[in-house]
């Protein structure tokens, strides 16, 4: 015995917040294909973990890159539809969802500041680890979910946004 949790307890634990991470990196739309692919992918290499590694942070490195997977295999195809899909987000039960307007204002950030800021702000893992995942450094990351946030601000239609300063 390894003296981890089992694989379904890891599930409970950190899958609202993959779920989270995937739906601000991809919109709603692919979230639940990457976040399926993630667990998927995880489950497989989970035994091989070791016992004292940051599961969040594994858990979120390979959403991210199975996000990055549904990113470039959307943007080889193209997919005819007759309307444009709705961008607001429908509540779950597992409080994974975001507020519709947050969500939009999300895709609308360039691909490094929306990932800096869903992983840490969402899935709340330390600049370290986000910089481990996005490569580059600690200051970068925080530079990046800086800005982020800014143009969050600037942005979100949500109504007035107070200042931190």
């Amino acid at each position: 015995m390894t003296g981890k949790q089992p694989f379904e307890a890891v599930v409970a634990a950190h899958g609202a917040t993959v779920l989270r991470v995937c739906r601000a990196v991809l919109g709603p739309a692919d979230a639940d294909d990457a976040w399926s692919e993630a667990f998927l992918a995880a489950m497989k290499a989970y035994p091989g973990l070791p016992p004292d590694a940051n599961v969040e942070a594994w858990l979120v490195t390979i959403a991210h890159r199975k996000a990055i997977d549904v990113t470039r295999a959307a943007a080889r195809r193209a997919v005819p539809f007759a309307e444009i899909p709705d961008a607001g987000v429908t509540a779950d039960d597992d409080g994974a969802s975001l507020d519709g307007d947050i969500a939009a204002a999300l895709t609308r950030l360039p691909a490094r500041q929306k990932q800096a800021v869903a992983y840490h702000y969402l899935a709340g893992l330390p600049y370290t680890d986000v910089a481990a995942i996005l490569g580059g450094t600690a200051d970068a990351a925080r530079r990046a979910a800086a800005d982020g946030i800014a143009k969050l601000r600037r942005s979100y239609p949500g109504g007035r946004v107070r200042s931190e300063r």
